[in-house]
């Protein structure tokens, strides 16, 4: 069972924070959700411990689309 969530307050860059909602709107998550997220991503980022989706996306595409020339450049 996951933990409640828990309150707290801060402070944010308007701009930072009226792009975030926005992304929430647009993508129909709740606000929280999204910062909750946002957290995990930081988080993992600093923890170095997984890589983000997306870069790994881009580079197993790399990887299908120059293996040849990744091979080739190796010896």
């Amino acid at each position: 069972m996951a933990e409640p969530l828990k309150k707290f307050s801060t402070q944010a860059n308007p701009e930072l924070l009226n792009e975030l909602k926005e992304i929430a709107q647009k993508e129909g998550k709740q606000f929280q959700l999204l910062v909750n997220e946002a957290f995990q991503d930081l988080i993992d980022k600093k923890k170095n411990l997984k890589p983000r989706k997306h870069v790994m996306t881009a580079f197993e595409k790399s990887l299908e689309e120059f293996d040849f020339l990744y091979e080739n450049l190796a010896k």
